[in-house]
């Protein structure tokens, strides 16, 4: 017997899921370091623009695919684009798989560090518990990594296991409200300190004579990579939507509400480390050194009411972590749903411990066990000195599999879905007035092909996104 789909609730339920599956990791800690990186203002420019260019119009164009066929990304795949496309949903599932099974691993540590604030801020802080050493004797300690990364896992599985709208979308409607509030505490905090004019300045005042050439590229990879394109997840969020809600608008509220996020996360940190005589010179060379390295010590010497802030900054990065863990489970279990036939019971089982399993290895990448620390494999350009199993996932997953995907569901629904097939998914009475579907399907059809080519060129060359 076949089984019913389930559907989300309402558009609120889905932009907030799926705004949690956009919203992870790469906001509150990658962007921030790029965004350091590249001087700031003029960075953050280039960056709005391509998501506005890039990564709005092909988030659409998932949605679309997943709403109209109401299946997950390898049926959704051929049955809107034509059965030889179904290897593009196939290597989205795969992109799941192996994103999840490190990404598990980072978001272990902010347990970590959350429970880790929690005895910070009633027994006092120790800066040796917070420095590069101690944190790499911590990454080395393999059965803790396990531990970890093995929880995270169980405790997505645990919300997988309940379904779209019970499971899922009811996460969302708590972690999601819970994730703006901890964050705009944040904030105030943080624009009540000294630096914050600085902070601003450096983020949204151009100075287009300090962006380099390399910095237009990194925000037209990450402006991709922040809003889980490419990998079948708004494909599969998509398949859960109502024909009664807009995808335009319910895309644009995902969109914005991811960019919100980032640079909210960016004043925040800026904020900080402006207020902070010599801090811009100590800040870390890694998103790792920022983000649990520099953070716990900033917000116990520096930040007003770190004792009580700092435990809640690392929750909401739990938070965010766990609604991205999410959809990428859901990912790989809706296929062996659709597609296998499996009850969402069984097939959350099977796969979420087979992820278990290989998110355990990753965790064992930084010294815990030898084979898989010191595993390596030779890549062309700056990923030729990688050692580890995690690593090379990593390089796997951001410098192939997401913009090979991207870049074949760009073609696929820009040039071999009809515009009578687009345009029907895209335009009704609920279509905000705004929204142009000519200037979509020049965007879908040139820019965004060309702009993750231009992605997939640069890993050709040498360049490294992960």
């Amino acid at each position: 017997m076949a089984q019913t789909r389930d559907q989300w609730s309402s558009r609120l339920g889905f932009v907030l899921a799926a705004a949690g599956s956009a919203i992870g990791l790469g906001n509150l800690w990658k962007f921030p370091y790029i965004t350091w990186s590249n001087q700031g203002g003029a960075f953050v420019l280039v960056y709005l623009i391509c998501i506005v260019a890039v990564g709005l119009p092909i988030m659409m164009a998932e949605i679309l695919v997943g709403r109209r066929t109401q299946k997950s990304a390898v049926g959704a795949m051929r049955e809107a684009v034509g059965p030889a496309w179904s290897w593009v949903g196939s290597l989205g599932v795969f992109t799941g798989f192996v994103i999840l099974s490190y990404y598990a691993v980072i978001a272990g540590w902010t347990l970590r560090y959350f429970a880790a604030c929690l005895r910070w801020s009633t027994s006092g802080f120790d800066p040796e518990s917070s420095s590069a050493a101690a944190f790499g004797s911590f990454a080395a300690t393999g059965g803790l990594q396990a531990i970890l990364a093995g929880s995270f896992i169980l405790l997505t599985m645990a919300v997988v296991y309940r379904g779209v709208r019970s499971g899922i979308e009811r996460t969302a409607r708590i972690l999601m409200p819970a994730l703006f509030a901890i964050l705009a505490l944040l904030l105030v905090s943080a624009l009540s300190m000294k630096g914050s004019g600085e902070a601003l300045s450096f983020i949204f005042k151009p100075d287009f004579g300090r962006l380099e050439p390399r910095a237009t590229l990194e925000a037209l990879g990450h402006a991709f990579f922040t809003l889980s394109l490419g990998m079948g997840a708004m494909i599969t969020y998509g398949s859960y939507l109502g024909r009664k809600e807009s995808v335009v608008r319910s895309a644009t509220l995902v969109v914005v509400l991811d960019t919100l996020i980032a640079v909210a996360a960016t004043v925040i940190m800026f904020s900080v480390i402006f207020s902070v005589p010599g801090m811009k010179e100590q800040i870390g060379k890694s998103t790792v050194g920022m983000l649990f390295i520099s953070m716990p010590q900033l917000f116990y010497t520096a930040v007003p009411l770190g004792k009580l802030l700092a435990p809640l900054f690392y929750l909401l990065v739990a938070f965010a972590a766990l609604t991205s863990t999410i959809s990428l489970l859901e990912v790989v279990v809706s296929y062996f749903i659709d597609q296998k036939g499996m009850t969402r019971a069984r097939s959350t089982l099977v796969c979420g411990l087979t992820i278990l399993a290989m998110s355990v290895l990753c965790g064992l990448s930084f010294g815990g066990w030898g084979a898989v620390s010191n595993f390596s494999w030779i890549y062309r350009g700056t990923a030729a000195a990688k050692v580890g199993l995690f690593a090379h996932m990593d390089h796997m997953a951001s410098n192939w599999l997401l913009p090979v995907g991207g870049f074949f569901i760009t073609i696929g629904v820009g040039w071999f879905m009809s515009r009578e097939e687009t345009f029907k998914e895209l335009v009704d009475e609920n279509t905000p007035r705004w929204f142009h579907y000519g200037i979509w399907r020049f965007f879908m059809r040139y820019m965004a092909p060309i702009a993750v080519a231009a992605i997939i060129a640069a890993v050709l060359s040498g360049k490294d996104f992960s």
